[in-house]
């Protein structure tokens, strides 16, 4: 079973490090998408202003590169098993925001909306499989006898 696991892990790894490596490397069209999704708050608009003038690059570029260096190093850390539940916990904030902001299905009709509904489920599911990674942890554990087994 943990050589499954692991293996397991590996693979659902390879997804935000994909991920994250096509963020990065189209950053100007990550950039776009975000600028047309999020608006910075007023708070922190100053803030923004200065981080823009210090790095000569937008807010939008900053998060593309924010967050395409959290999925591949979540995605590397999860890989590794290595502080998998702290990276589990990020992502699972991350894709719940990121699902809320982007596939807002509930503002379309009911036909035009089926793509988006099915990519925010896929990310439900991707938030059950980081649940599982957090619950399943590093520790190897005793057998533990089966759903059906009593």
């Amino acid at each position: 079973m943990p050589a499954f696991v692991t293996f397991g892990r590996i693979l659902f790894a390879v997804l935000f490090i994909y991920t994250g490596a096509t963020k990065l490397f189209a950053m100007q069209a990550t950039a776009d998408v975000i600028a047309g999704k999020l608006v910075v708050p007023d708070v922190v608009a100053p803030y923004a202003k200065q981080v823009e003038t210090a790095t000569a690059m937008t807010t939008p570029q900053l998060l593309a590169i924010a967050i395409g260096g959290l999925e591949i190093i979540a995605g590397l850390m999860i890989a590794l098993n290595f502080g998998a539940r702290f990276f589990a916990m990020l992502l699972i904030v991350y894709v719940a925001v990121a699902t809320f902001l982007f596939y807002d299905f509930w503002n379309m009709a009911a036909p035009e909306n089926a793509k988006m509904l099915v990519d925010a489920l896929k990310n439900l599911s991707i938030i059950g499989a980081l649940c599982m990674i957090i619950g399943y942890g590093r520790i190897t554990r005793p057998a533990e006898a089966a759903y059906g087994d009593v």
